[in-house]
C-alpha cells in the first residue's frame, strides 16, 4: 500500500508543480479572473482536440506520437486548397477536413510501417520523421504550389507567381465553429459547438477501448508477444492506431486554426506536437498510460502557465521575454523530466522482475538440493 501510494505521489508530481505555478503566477501577473477564464476557455477550444489524438498510440504501447505533427500539415496543405478555391466557413472547414482525411491516412501508414522497423524507439523516430516529412511538405508549398499544383488567387501566392506566402488568411473561417451555438456567461465566452465536437470525441475514445480493436490495441501496448501469441495482428494493429492519431491530428488541427484565423504556412506545425505532448505530460500522463482526464488537467494547467509567466516575468524583472523564455523552457523541461522518469521506473520494474525471477529459481533449486538430501 504504501509502494502504490509513493509510485501516485510519483505520478501526480508534475501536475502539482504546474499547480504551484501557476498559484504564484496568477497574482503577479495582474489578469482579472474573467479575463483568464476566457483565455483558458479558449485555448481549450483550440487545443482539446489535438492533444486527444495522442490517447491512441499510448494505448497501443507505441508512446507519445511526436508524430501528429503529419496530420497537422496534412490539414494545412488542405486548408490552403480549400482558401485559394474560395470555399468560406464552415463549408470550407468542412471540406478541408474531407480532404485532409486521405493525406493523413497515407501519412500515417507510411509512419507506422516506419515505426514498426523502430519497436522500442518510437519516440525518437516518430520525432526525426516529423522533421523528414516536414521537408517535403516545404518543398510542396515553396515550389510545387502554383507551378505543379494550380494556385489561382494571387493573395496566397508568393510574389515570384509560385510558392505559398508565409501566412494565409482564415478571415473567412476565423471562429466561425466556436461562434456557432456559442453563449456568454457573466463576461465569459463559451464555445459550445467546440465543446461538443471534443466531448463526442472523447465518448468516441472510450467506446473504441471497449471494441476488439481497442481490446486488441491494449494487449499489443501491454505485450507484444503475448499479443502475436494470442493471434493479434501485431503490426496492423500499431499502424492502424498511427493512422488513427494521424487523421485526429488532421482534424484537431483544423479547429485549431480556425480559432487562430490564419496559417503561418511554414511554422504553425512545428511545434504543436511539442506543446501537444507537453500538456498532456502535465496533466499527470505518462509515455504509457493516459486518460482523457490528464487531456484536460493538462490543457488547464500548461495553458494558464502559458498565459500568465510572461507578465508574471515582467511584473518581477521589468522584462516579459524572461516569463516567454520561461515557459518556452518549461515546455521542454517537462517532457524531458517525464522520459527520464519513464525509463527509470522501467528498468527498476525490468530489474525487480530479474530479482524476483532469480530468488524464484534459487528457490526452486534450494528445494531440489532439499529434496535430494532426504532422498
Amino acid at each position: 500500500m504504501k509502494i502504490k501510494e509513493k509510485f501516485n505521489l510519483r505520478q501526480a508530481s508534475v501536475p502539482i508543480m504546474f499547480i504551484l505555478i501557476c498559484a504564484v503566477c496568477i497574482p503577479l501577473s495582474g489578469l482579472s479572473p474573467k479575463m483568464l477564464i476566457n483565455e483558458i476557455i479558449t485555448r481549450m477550444g483550440r487545443n482539446s482536440f489535438l492533444i486527444l489524438s495522442l490517447l491512441i498510440p499510448i494505448m497501443a504501447g507505441m508512446g507519445l506520437n511526436f508524430g501528429m505533427t503529419l496530420g497537422a500539415m496534412a490539414a494545412e496543405i488542405a486548408l490552403i486548397l480549400v482558401c485559394d478555391w474560395q470555399i468560406v466557413s464552415v463549408p470550407g472547414m468542412i471540406l478541408a477536413a474531407i480532404i485532409s482525411v486521405p493525406i493523413s491516412v497515407l501519412l500515417g501508414i507510411f509512419c507506422g510501417k516506419i515505426l514498426n522497423r523502430a519497436k522500442g524507439r518510437e519516440m525518437i523516430t516518430s520525432y526525426i520523421m516529423a522533421f523528414f516529412v516536414n521537408g517535403i511538405y516545404q518543398l510542396i508549398v515553396l515550389y510545387l504550389m502554383g507551378k505543379v499544383i494550380p494556385i489561382k488567387h494571387s493573395s496566397i501566392k508568393l510574389p515570384r507567381g509560385y510558392g505559398i506566402r508565409n501566412t494565409v488568411s482564415l478571415l473567412s473561417m476565423r471562429q466561425k465553429l466556436d461562434n456557432m451555438l456559442a453563449i456568454n456567461v457573466a463576461g465569459v465566452k463559451i464555445p459550445v459547438l467546440t465543446f461538443i465536437i471534443i466531448a463526442v470525441m472523447c465518448f468516441i475514445i472510450i467506446w473504441f477501448r471497449r471494441t476488439k480493436l481497442g481490446q486488441d490495441m491494449r494487449a499489443v501496448g501491454q505485450d507484444m508477444d503475448v499479443a502475436r501469441d494470442a493471434g493479434i495482428n501485431v503490426e496492423r494493429t500499431r499502424i492502424i492506431s498511427i493512422v488513427i492519431s494521424t487523421v485526429l491530428a488532421g482534424l484537431g488541427m483544423i479547429i485549431y486554426l480556425q480559432n487562430m484565423g490564419n496559417i503561418a504556412t511554414y511554422t504553425a506545425h512545428s511545434q504543436i506536437g511539442m506543446f501537444c505532448i507537453a500538456a498532456l505530460l502535465v496533466g499527470g500522463a505518462s509515455v504509457d498510460k493516459a486518460s482523457i482526464g490528464n487531456v484536460f488537467l493538462g490543457v488547464i494547467l500548461f495553458h494558464t502557465m502559458f498565459i500568465v509567466a510572461p507578465r508574471a516575468g515582467a511584473y518581477i524583472t521589468g522584462d516579459s521575454m524572461i516569463g516567454e523564455y520561461f515557459r518556452v523552457f518549461v515546455s521542454y523541461a517537462v517532457i524531458t523530466v517525464a522520459l527520464i522518469m519513464y525509463e527509470t521506473n522501467k528498468r527498476k520494474a525490468k530489474s525487480a522482475a530479474s530479482m524476483k525471477l532469480k530468488d524464484a529459481q534459487d528457490s526452486e533449486e534450494t528445494q531440489k538440493s532439499a529434496d535430494a538430501q532426504e532422498g
